[in-house]
């Protein structure tokens, strides 16, 4: 287990901002990473668990305690069954699923970041989402001071979220398990029209699985969310606000805004989202609120290839990014009476 002080941490984010760690340790074993945890919490020190740091905006002033990098490999894969180590890195794994013939989580290629971070955030594009294949996660329980195994019923998935984000200082993911589909070399059905379109079938149809992550892998990289060193539109936590969900009356309110602001004519993106709500594209509202593509004149801005993305063109700070993303909250919400949500965790800092 290797231990560090005064650990620069920007270089463990894919936004590569954010100050240093007071203690960096990382872990390569779940016996390292269970003892690291209970450590901190015997001596009551702030504890930051860091996977692939696609998902964090770390303040400028960093961490005072200690921040533990998960590091810990291992795939297993025994027929449909797959586990992996919470610190694999999540576009390999997709990739040897694919490789191996199996459906399930091929339109979640390119996403970065680590396998354990999946369930915290039930992560999903492109009309799959980990919920629906993962059976059981493994994770060390704080609370309980001890190993548990979770189902997949139990974990509380719902739209970009799980029982591990909402009480986020309980568990520590450990392992996740998955099963997967044998559909003779062809990916689950599509749901997402997009990626239907791309391939050239209609919704519901199947294509060959590597196909299907080619295709995801272009779409992805065509919006900047493929990481890319030099690329800074990819200096990004990805979708930086989650599509707002609406009760019926208030997507009402919003529809009569759309239709006050943008003309009798415009129909905003909706979804069903389940009885009494519909979800709406937060990448629409940015960009009609007039936050278009490459918005900002400072280190930090949108994305010059999606809406959706903050970025850091190089030299941004944590407070050059906020400020960015307060001014487009207060946009959309005078725009449309929505305020959008940040998808990434914030570490210090607060919209």
């Amino acid at each position: 287990m290797q231990e560090l002080r005064d650990a620069p941490l920007a270089p463990l984010t894919t936004f590569r901002l954010g100050g240093p760690a007071a203690r960096l340790v990382t872990a390569t074993t779940d016996a390292e990473v269970i003892a690291a945890v209970r450590e901190a919490d015997a001596d009551g020190t702030p504890l930051l668990i860091v996977g692939g740091g696609s998902n964090l905006v770390i303040g400028d002033k960093g961490f005072p305690g200690t921040v533990l990098r998960i590091a810990t490999r291992g795939y297993e894969l025994v027929g449909t069954r797959l586990e992996l180590a919470a610190g694999e890195v999540w576009t390999d794994a997709v990739a040897r699923t694919v490789e191996a013939g199996l459906a399930g989580v091929e339109c979640l290629a390119g996403i970065p970041g680590s396998a354990g971070a999946t369930p915290i955030q039930n992560v999903g594009a492109y009309g799959q989402e980990v919920s629906s294949t993962i059976t059981e996660v493994v994770a060390y329980d704080r609370r309980a001071g001890e190993t548990v195994a979770l189902a997949g019923e139990e974990c509380a998935f719902s739209y970009r979220h799980s029982r591990f984000k909402s009480d986020p200082e309980r568990y520590v993911v450990l392992r996740v398990r998955f099963e997967l589909e044998d559909a003779g070399g062809l990916s689950a059905p599509l749901k997402y029209a997009e990626t239907a379109r791309a391939l050239g079938v209609e919704p519901g149809g199947r294509v060959p699985l590597a196909d299907a992550r080619e295709t995801v892998l272009k779409l992805r990289a065509g919006k900047g969310m493929v990481l890319d060193a030099e690329d800074h539109d990819t200096w990004s936590a990805g979708s930086f606000f989650t599509n707002p969900i609406l009760a019926d009356a208030d997507f009402a309110a919003f529809h009569a805004r759309v239709r006050e602001r943008l003309g009798e004519a415009v129909e905003p993106p909706a979804y069903p989202a389940g009885p009494g709500h519909t979800k709406t594209s937060a990448a629409w509202l940015i960009d009609k609120a007039g936050f278009t593509k490459g918005y900002g004149d400072g280190p930090a801005r949108i994305s010059t290839k999606h809406t959706l993305a903050l970025t850091n063109r190089g030299t941004a700070t944590a407070d050059d990014l906020l400020e960015l993303a307060r001014e487009v909250v207060a946009g959309v919400r005078e725009a449309f009476g929505v305020t959008l949500v940040n998808e990434p965790v914030m570490v210090g800092v607060e919209l």
